[in-house]
């Protein structure tokens, strides 16, 4: 008898300990609030449309979602072609309260000026993006 009480109280604080993580694991998962820093640094079409994709899918299950545009990335406003309409995509992601910016200097060094869409950014900005989200996701 002495042996079935020493193992049930010896086995009882484990059970509670891996349920309490299993609650935490359950948590972290579905988090209403996540906070997703997204970096695009391509100008191929389909994975800048599919960035936005995303972005946009992550606006819509509530959570923030902020872009920073760097190297080729600043380009995305022109990729737009019959397969791919990026700039849907933005439209709809800047609509739903997504935040862009855009590296201002990999503006100037393609001869190209910030828009309302899309603003001219520091690494001060990205610095703060990588700093603030609790995902960061590049393109």
């Amino acid at each position: 008898m002495k042996k079935i009480i020493f193992f049930l109280l010896f086995l009882l604080p484990l059970f509670a300990i891996s349920q309490s993580n299993i609650v935490s694991m359950k948590n972290s998962i579905s988090d209403p609030n996540m906070k997703i820093g997204m970096i695009i640094y391509s100008n191929d079409p389909e994975t800048v449309w599919n960035a936005f994709r995303f972005g946009n899918f992550s606006l819509g299950e509530g959570d923030t979602v902020k872009v920073f545009l760097l190297g080729k990335g600043v380009e995305c406003e022109k990729l737009d072609n019959t397969k791919f309409k990026v700039n849907d995509q933005i439209m709809q992601f800047s609509e739903n309260g997504g935040k862009i910016f855009a590296c201002g200097t990999c503006l100037t060094s393609r001869k190209m000026e910030g828009s309302v869409m899309c603003p001219i950014s520091t690494m001060q900005d990205m610095y703060e993006i990588v700093n603030w989200c609790n995902k960061l996701v590049t393109f």
